[in-house]
């Protein structure tokens, strides 16, 4: 599985306060702890710590290029922010994310092709998040047709199935797991599918918030998930990620296949 670190998120406390405070060893140190924990990219996304959100990005970029060279996904909605995040990556970048409307799509698969960016595509438009699969499929189709036209390799493509947290959008949970099987008949080859994790469990109490979380993402892998946007410092939901690929034959069996996956 594509693994991508959430941490690096202006929305957490810590990072918030590094960012006001140009404080560069919590956010090197986030992003060396997570690639340690087996990330394959990290999240940058400054959040509302910034009044001046090109300058924060601009900084946590430049930041995390000074420790390593791994892939970033650029996670905001201003497409100038978005751009100059993308024209700084060292690695093949990502843009989270990109919504079915007409003309977001344009724009933003238009700096995918610039920059050879992969694009997170979330089953959303103007009107919100459609209540069942079929609603999500119809904009997933959305997408494929237009990184069709664009010339956009499908390869590059994650769909985004949009979990809403289980306490306030119960039913919306087995619709996601739906989406996700049925993507694979979107295309030949079939675009990738992605979650946003921590969203499921999001407004939970704190004490169920990472079984909620393990739970939904073993049911995700066994409906066919290839990436997740999670916390890859969390070690029971690495472990609960490792296991339920194993048990989908996407990693081989051994009696230590915790301690060798880790060391791949």
């Amino acid at each position: 599985m594509f693994i991508i670190g959430e941490r690096i998120n202006g929305m957490f406390k810590d990072v918030a306060k590094a960012i006001k405070e140009k404080d560069k060893s919590v956010i090197q140190d986030l992003a060396l702890k997570q690639i340690s924990c087996g990330a394959n990219a990290l999240d940058v996304n400054v959040g509302p710590a910034s009044a001046n959100p090109k300058e924060a990005m601009e900084w946590l970029v430049k930041t995390i290029k000074e420790v390593t060279d791994i892939s970033l996904a650029i996670d905001t909605t201003k497409q100038d922010v978005m751009e100059l995040g993308l024209s700084l990556c060292k690695s093949k970048p990502i843009i989270n994310s990109v919504n079915a409307n007409e003309e977001k799509m344009k724009t933003l698969f238009g700096l995918a092709k610039k920059y050879n960016a992969s694009i997170i595509g979330l089953t959303m438009d103007k009107s919100g998040i459609p209540k069942d699969s079929e609603g999500r499929m119809e904009l997933a189709m959305k997408m494929v047709a237009s990184c069709v036209e664009c010339g956009i390799d499908m390869a590059d493509l994650y769909l985004d199935a949009v979990i809403l947290p289980v306490n306030v959008a119960q039913p919306h949970a087995k619709e996601v797991l739906k989406t996700i099987r049925d993507s694979k008949l979107l295309a030949d080859p079939s675009p990738k599918t992605v979650l946003g994790l921590s969203n499921v469990s999001q407004g939970s109490p704190a004490q169920y918030k990472s079984l909620i979380n393990r739970v939904f993402l073993a049911m995700a892998i066994a409906n066919g998930l290839d990436a997740a946007i999670l916390d890859v410092t969390d070690k029971e939901l690495m472990d609960t990620l490792i296991t339920a690929e194993l048990l989908v034959e996407k990693q081989l069996y051994c009696n230590s296949y915790l301690e060798a996956y880790r060391k791949k």
